[in-house]
């Protein structure tokens, strides 16, 4: 289980998540959904290990990663992160970027893993460039395979799709619902417009002005008119 503990966080005056709960498990897709600065990135970035939340408790399939005085290093978090804006590395190449989680792996599994996030996000005659040499839709889909290749328990995903045009959206859409039913992984997506969501998902959390308004479940026929 994953678990957000009535964590507020608060910059100056501003209070960017207010009293926030909420618990997801392995395995469950859910939409974060609601208008800029409600605290939708403040939100991954808390569970990421990338903001401390002011009072309240991060848990991460059991473990305790957040509180205010102590924090669990991104790094160590088991978890991926796609941001808003792609962030890939610029010294290294796209093949350098996507297998960067890796290491762990034998050198024929990374190669493998590689060449399977590779060829599903469309990617594999980019593998020599640097992220200079990138589109603005192929930096979104290294930086998509980048999450996807060491097979995190937890992915977050930070509206992702931004300024691709429709047949980019759907393209990787696909490719997160492939990765997602085969592998099994928790995915937290945050969007401000339902054009962007994942239809796949059944569950969609609202969020305004720092605090969670609704937590709801989409029925059968709702998710497969949307698929």
């Amino acid at each position: 289980m994953f678990e957000v503990r009535n964590v507020t966080v608060r910059f100056g005056s501003t209070v960017a998540l207010d009293d926030v709960s909420l618990q997801f498990s392995p395995g469950e897709a859910v939409i974060v959904r609601g208008p800029s600065g409600c605290g939708k990135t403040t939100l991954l970035r808390v569970i990421a290990g990338l903001t401390v939340p002011d009072t309240g408790e991060i848990w991460l399939q059991g473990s305790q990663a957040s509180r205010p005085d102590f924090i669990l290093p991104p790094h160590q978090r088991n978890l991926a992160f796609v941001f808003q804006e792609p962030r890939l590395w610029p010294h290294m190449t796209v093949r350098q970027n996507v297998m960067f989680g890796l290491a762990v792996l034998r050198p024929s599994e990374r190669a493998e893993r590689l060449a399977l996030v590779a060829d599903n996000t469309g990617i594999i005659d980019l593998l020599t460039r640097y992220p200079s040499e990138l589109s603005g839709g192929q930096a979104r889909r290294v930086a998509l395979a980048r999450a996807l290749a060491p097979q995190r328990p937890l992915i977050l995903m930070d509206e992702p799709l931004t300024n691709l045009d429709d047949a980019g959206r759907r393209d990787l859409v696909a490719v997160v619902r492939r990765f997602w039913e085969e592998e099994k992984f928790a995915l937290l997506y945050v969007t401000h417009d339902a054009l962007e969501e994942i239809p796949f998902a059944r569950r969609i959390i609202r969020l305004d002005r720092g605090q969670l308004l609704t937590d709801e479940e989409r029925g059968n026929q709702q998710i497969h008119a949307l698929c």
